[in-house]
């Protein structure tokens, strides 16, 4: 089993992924990777923040996205999320604006969403890593298989959990969740090259009538 650094439910309830061979051989590229002097975001100690920060009984809501930001300073482990004072990239403006659309809130201009993580959204991308400057250059590591047992293990484990599957590679997620017992929105990614498809998709606000109709706490998604 390969060791993982990752917050204890989650490594209890996927500790057969880490049995696996394409974990082992996931790891070992990575390290390869690094060994050649590449260099691959988020840093390390960042690539399960979303897990640490959302252990797998407090999962409320899942956004899904596809892989980490390949620009300098910008991943930090959560999807569409980047540190404070790093200026939001376009599909985040473009989800903070369906946010005051939706909600009738002013967003603060902050870009850091791990206080939306502490609340019970697990902010998940498909791919965990990338190499510097090339985007899904990761997406061939075997991320995915990783991830579709993360989000099998929520459908699975957990009850009535919101999934957002914004964009075509998201949707194609929807096979793994058991809508009997979740909530599946989908809509159009919130990138620009969607033309503003994403709007009006009121999935916050969505998102929180689910979670009161089933006596659980809304999301605050003012940051």
């Amino acid at each position: 089993m390969v060791e993982v650094k990752i917050e204890n439910s989650w490594k209890e309830a996927l500790a057969s992924e880490f049995d696996k061979p394409y974990f082992a051989e996931l790891v070992a590229r990575l390290h390869s990777e690094k060994a050649e002097g590449r260099r691959i975001f988020p840093p390390g100690g960042l690539i399960f923040r979303a897990f640490e920060l959302c252990p797998l009984p407090e999962v409320k809501v899942v956004i899904l996205g596809q892989d980490p930001y390949h620009g300098y300073g910008q991943a930090m482990g959560l999807s569409f999320s980047v540190p404070d004072g790093v200026p939001a990239p376009p599909s985040l403006k473009n989800i903070f604006k369906e946010i005051e659309d939706d909600l009738g809130i002013r967003m603060s201009g902050r870009t850091n969403l791990e206080a939306w993580a502490r609340q019970g959204v697990l902010l998940l991308n498909a791919v965990l890593t990338v190499r510097a400057g090339e985007p899904t250059s990761h997406a061939g590591l075997g991320w995915q298989a990783f991830t579709d047992a993360v989000i099998r293990c929520i459908s699975d484990r957990c009850e009535g959990v919101v999934f957002m599957l914004w964009g075509n590679y998201a949707r194609s997620k929807a096979p793994l969740i058991d809508s009997s017992r979740h909530y599946i929105l989908q809509a159009a990614h919130p990138s620009p090259l969607a033309r503003g498809a994403f709007f009006g998709c009121k999935h916050f606000s969505q998102a929180n009538a689910l979670l009161r109709a089933t006596g659980r706490e809304p999301i605050n998604w003012q940051l």
